[in-house]
């Protein structure tokens, strides 16, 4: 079959770039033949106003979609690529002369009715496929879409009132089969990637649905129950009656749900429901369950509190010196016990007790309370436990200990030994010079020799032996030995614990320490000998302990003690040696924040010499007669502290598994070699785990996996916020 195309244009160029990135070059004019459309604006009659508006006029039947594409690119200016994939004939006609943008969105559509697609990614216009466009990038908005209404784009909306999982029924039908609709729960928002047309529809439909349908805030005064008891049954009742209400804790869920909380100063219940019939469901099941009690009878005025956070001993004793101290102010007492006589005489009556009005007794067994009291006490004692049974803030300490120390040590000397006199003299001098001890000493080393053992110094020693009698004795000793040490040690204890709650962590060894002995002899058996000795043992290696207190504008005052210790190489006479650096201070410190605790710069310099008088002057020569030993330590140490406010279980959550993946990470680095000879291949590695919820605390510090660059122990910030991604 024949296929004809034609493509006139009013004022444009012919030397463009085409859909394959390759320029054509200049034509002439062709006159119009057949199948091809006619350009009114060449004819010399057109005016110049017509002409500066760049109609076009498009006439393609049955004609190759990659030759369309070449023609809509010159006529555009746009830089057009096609998919391989995209094959296949296209017909485009305009009846009439239409603007460039007019034409650009009639090949769009065509494509569409294809099955294909255009997809922009920086000034690149990609034909591909549909089912391949949400792949291939495209715009992302977060307004209504302003281009052509057949591209591919995708937008991003924010719901402020709806819940975006609730709308994914609604609006996954509307979209196209080969686009995507995805949730992001975290901002409750919807990722969409559609054509634009259709994205402008669903943001017409989105704006009616995310709509406030709640019902005001209304504030039901109770007059016999107790708001505390009463707000979490009322939740499970309108749980049981339809979706979803929830309480304080529950009401970030999915869904916009029926909120029930206790306002326990004015003995109050707060309502916000979905919907004026679920507020009146709510109103007509408070009034039935805000019922005087029960007329006080022997167990109408008891009454049981389970505690969530506090402690029931405690807490107890709290509410009972308050009341204590309330009815002494009064001047009330507890009548006396009735008193009974017996055989022998009256009896002595009870002492008077204070009158605190009723009893409170702790529960340990299940953290709860028995109150014994009056309705209006009880409701007394009911609005100071609900404020003191509070979630109490928790704190985690990081430490910091680092120690950098460097050594330096350095020796020089010569020793040499010789007689003076001939062989069969009746007397023989010796002149020599001998320094240092053990193994450096030129006479011990000789006597060593003579034994048949020589253990000389550290270091480079050469020396020089002398034949006397058939014997060789060491005449000449010279040593030199240079010595470094360089240390980094880096300790990073850490700690959680409760606000106000003290906590400690000990890493070391436990140490037997001799604090006294004796030997005594057995009298039964002649020569035995008893030994005795009393040992305490004692905690060498890092202590930290802690107890944090949280005030009310954020900044959490640290009553700290730190030490690090540990065993001297040296022995004395008394026992072992221990080496001991601690730390004891009060600080106020911002949550998050890092502070220096104190620390130690040390340099110690340290020089011996042994010289002859004189000789060990003479330039060169001098030498000989002298012996030096210079020795050098620097040490750093440094201990930082840094306290986090942990406020809530998604924060608790988030720092565990924080953790928990540091040292999942660290075993996973720490495989053993595959081997063909050993069965055992793999060592430990600990489950994964699912992410928590919640912001994520960096560490202080965070250990470098092997293979990977050194790390330095410096602050690490807080992760920004993540940023939109330019894609699907």
């Amino acid at each position: 079959m024949q296929r004809t195309h034609a493509l006139t244009t009013t004022l444009i160029g012919l030397s463009l770039i085409g859909p394959l990135g390759a320029q054509s070059p200049p034509r002439a004019a062709a006159p119009p033949t057949s199948g091809s459309a006619s350009n009114p604006s060449a004819r010399p009659a057109a005016a110049p106003a017509r002409a500066a508006e760049q109609l076009v006029t498009l006439s393609f039947n049955n004609a190759e979609i990659a030759e369309v594409a070449r023609a809509v690119a010159l006529i555009t200016g746009r830089s057009v690529v096609l998919d391989p994939r995209v094959k296949g004939t296209l017909t485009l006609n305009t009846d009439r002369p239409v603007s460039k943008a007019a034409a650009y969105s009639q090949f769009l559509a065509a494509l569409r009715l294809q099955g294909f697609a255009v997809v922009e990614t920086a000034g690149l216009y990609k034909v591909v496929p549909e089912s391949e466009a949400k792949l291939q990038g495209g715009n992302v908005i977060e307004t209504t879409p302003s281009g052509p209404g057949s591209q591919i784009a995708t937008q991003i909306f924010r719901l402020q009132h709806e819940n975006a999982n609730n709308l994914v029924p609604v609006l996954r039908p509307l979209i196209s089969p080969n686009n995507t609709i995805n949730v992001n729960t975290g901002n409750n928002s919807l990722v969409i990637t559609d054509y634009n047309d259709n994205l402008q529809r669903i943001g017409r439909i989105v704006a009616v649905l995310d709509v406030p349908n709640a019902s005001d805030l209304e504030i039901i005064a109770l007059q016999h129950a107790i708001a505390a008891d009463v707000a979490p049954l009322l939740a499970r009742l309108l749980e049981s009656q339809g979706p979803g209400p929830s309480t304080a804790q529950g009401a970030a869920d999915t869904g916009y749900r029926t909120t029930v909380l206790a306002e326990p100063r004015a003995n109050a219940i707060i309502i916000r429901a979905a919907n004026p019939a679920r507020a009146a469901l709510a109103r007509s099941l408070l009034q039935r369950l805000d019922q005087p009690g029960s007329p006080a009878g022997p167990a109408g005025n008891i009454h049981v509190v389970y505690l969530k956070n506090a402690e029931a001993t405690k807490l107890a004793a709290t509410l009972r010196a308050a009341m204590a101290a309330t009815d002494s102010r009064s001047g009330s007492t507890a009548p006396a016990a009735p008193s009974s006589a017996g055989p022998s005489g009256p009896s002595v009556s009870a002492a008077s007790q204070p009158n605190t009005g009723g009893l409170i007794q702790a529960d340990p067994t299940t953290n709860a309370l028995v109150i014994s009291a009056p309705e209006p006490l009880y409701r007394q004692l009911r609005a100071v436990i609900d404020q003191l049974d509070t979630r109490r803030a928790q704190v985690l300490v990081e430490s910091l200990i680092v120690e950098v120390r460097a050594d330096k040590a350095e020796e020089f000397g010569i020793q040499w030994q010789g007689p003076i006199g001939s062989r069969g003299d009746g007397t023989i001098g010796l002149l020599g010079t001998n320094f240092g001890t053990g193994g450096n000493n030129i006479l011990t080393l000789q006597s060593q020799a003579a034994s048949g053992a020589v253990l000389p110094g550290r270091g480079f020693n050469f020396g020089v032996l002398s034949r006397n009698s058939g014997t060789y004795t060491l005449s000449l000793l010279g040593r030199f030995l240079q010595e470094s040490g360089d240390g980094n040690i880096l300790s990073t204890p850490t700690l959680l614990t409760l606000d106000n709650e003290e906590a400690k962590i000990v890493v070391g060894q436990n140490v037997p320490f001799v604090t006294g002995q004796y030997t005594s002899s057995n009298s039964g058996t002649a020569g035995a000998v008893n030994p005795f000795q009393t040992i305490e043992r004692r905690d060498v290696g890092l202590t930290l302990r802690v107890k944090p207190q949280i005030s009310e504008n954020g900044t959490v005052r640290l009553q700290i003690y730190q030490e690090v210790s540990s065993i001297s190489p040296a022995v004395s006479n008394s026992g072992l040696i221990t080496n001991k650096r601690s730390i004891e201070s009060n600080v106020i410190v911002e949550d998050g924040n890092i502070v220096v605790l104190g620390g130690l710069l040390q340099d110690e310099f340290s020089g011996n010499a042994d010289r002859v008088p004189g000789l060990a002057d003479i330039p060169l020569l001098g030498h000989l007669f002298r012996s030096e030993t210079r020795k050098r330590s620097k040490s750093n140490l440094m201990v930082f502290l840094r306290p986090i406010v942990v406020r809530d279980a998604n924060a608790t959550q988030s720092l565990s598994i924080d953790r928990y993946d540091l040292m999942r990470g660290l075993q996973q680095s720490a495989q053993p070699q595959p081997s063909s000879a050993l069965q055992l291949q793999g060592a430990p590695v600990l489950p994964p785990a699912a992410p928590g919820q919640g912001p994520s605390i960096a560490p202080l510090w965070r250990p470098t996996l092997p293979g990977a660059p050194g790390s330095t122990a410096r602050p690490v910030a807080p992760p920004a916020p993540a940023a939109v991604p330019n894609g699907p």
